[in-house]
């Protein structure tokens, strides 16, 4: 699975930074806590839109959290 990254300096105080595949439609979201998680079938329009978001954290969890299946891949 190849991921782009996006690993942009972030002004925010849950997300260090996130990738996506566009051809499995999977977010990798790497949290400051050290966490990550995979997010699946997530549209490429969510994840475009998560770029441009002012804040990562806010976007993740009324965007992204609930709506679509996850996988913690680390705790």
């Amino acid at each position: 699975m190849a991921f782009l990254m996006q690993s942009v300096v972030m002004p925010s105080s849950v997300v260090r930074y996130f990738q996506y595949e566009p051809a499995s439609l999977r977010l990798r979201v790497y949290f400051l806590s050290g966490a990550i998680y995979d997010y699946m079938d997530v549209p490429e329009e969510v994840y475009l839109k998560m770029r441009q978001s002012r804040s990562k954290g806010s976007f993740l969890n009324k965007h992204v959290k609930g709506k679509y299946q996850f996988e913690k891949i680390k705790e």
